[in-house]
């Protein structure tokens, strides 16, 4: 049976695989995608690059090197604007739908009050996204042919590698507008790490992956402005052996947020990240299997 969505995304997610899978780490870019198919921007109050406020731009690209450590890596093709896999399956606005939306729907949670729900109503700088209200049925398209199958595919690669493993590590990449931040220079964070307060992951991993980064002279915050969404939240369970850990990066460090191109920065930060993560491939393994076995 053929995909009843956009030809643009036929392929809608890109599983990027290591020769040998030899850490116990995934990674996951969920709102990297920058393809747009037509009948959503044609749909669109916003022209093509204010659409593009949403997007975790080249967040791929700065962790290409995960497969060279042995990690592999899912990252989606569709953008963030049209589909927020970081959300539950059904956290919906029934202001922008025409039609009733399934009583399961969760039409009171913050982020569907802030207009960011699984079909988000505003593009992140806070401009409403379409011109006219969106048929249910569309709604639970996007959902049946993108969120899940998104979602089965993730939850394969965390458990396929906790089963190799015994243990699994899951790294869940975005960027952060500067803005979001802080506008005090002194105080302003370059990286934030999430792990939901210390419930999602080991507090010695986060702490380490924290300290990774400082060494490299980048400023780091944990858990402000962002703990982790829906991945980090639902995929981490320390006392499972799955850990969860949310990267957000500063859009500033390494592209122009107003014409959204890279700038001379980015060569140097995908460097340092996959540095980081080198060292963490080392000794995060032992670390966690530590843990994990006198757990046991």
């Amino acid at each position: 049976m053929s995909s009843p969505i956009e030809p643009e995304l036929a392929v809608p997610f890109t599983v990027v695989e290591p020769t040998d899978q030899t850490v116990p780490l995934v990674f996951n870019a969920p709102h990297a995608g920058a393809i747009y198919p037509q009948s959503f921007v044609d749909a669109a109050r916003l022209d093509p690059l204010a659409l593009r406020r949403s997007e975790d731009a080249y967040v791929d690209a700065l962790f290409a090197g995960m497969s060279g450590l042995g990690a592999p890596m899912l990252v989606a093709r569709f953008p963030r604007a049209y589909l927020d896999v970081n959300r539950e399956p059904y956290e919906l606005d029934p202001r922008m739908f025409d039609g009733r939306l399934p009583p399961y729907a969760n039409t009171r949670s913050l982020r569907v009050a802030g207009g960011l729900g699984t079909i988000p109503r505003i593009v992140g700088d806070g401009q409403e996204i379409y011109a006219h209200k969106l048929p249910v049925a569309e709604a639970m398209r996007r959902i049946e042919w993108l969120y899940k199958p998104y979602h089965r595919a993730l939850r394969q690669l965390v458990m396929r590698t906790q089963r190799r493993f015994g243990i699994v590590l899951l790294i869940d990449c975005h960027s952060m507008p500067s803005s979001s931040v802080t506008r005090d220079e002194n105080s302003r964070a370059d990286i934030v790490i999430g792990d939901r307060f210390g419930t999602s992951c080991a507090a010695a991993t986060s702490d380490r992956v924290a300290q990774c980064f400082e060494r490299l002279g980048y400023r780091v915050a944990r858990n402000r402005p962002y703990a982790g969404g829906f991945i980090t939240e639902h995929y981490g369970e320390p006392a499972a052996g799955r850990h969860a850990l949310q990267v957000e990066i500063n859009r500033s460090l390494y592209m122009d947020e107003r014409t959204m191109q890279r700038t001379e920065g980015f060569a140097r930060l995908a460097s340092d990240i996959t540095e980081v993560f080198s060292l963490i491939a080392e000794t995060v393994t032992a670390d966690l299997t530590e843990r994990w076995l006198a757990a046991e």
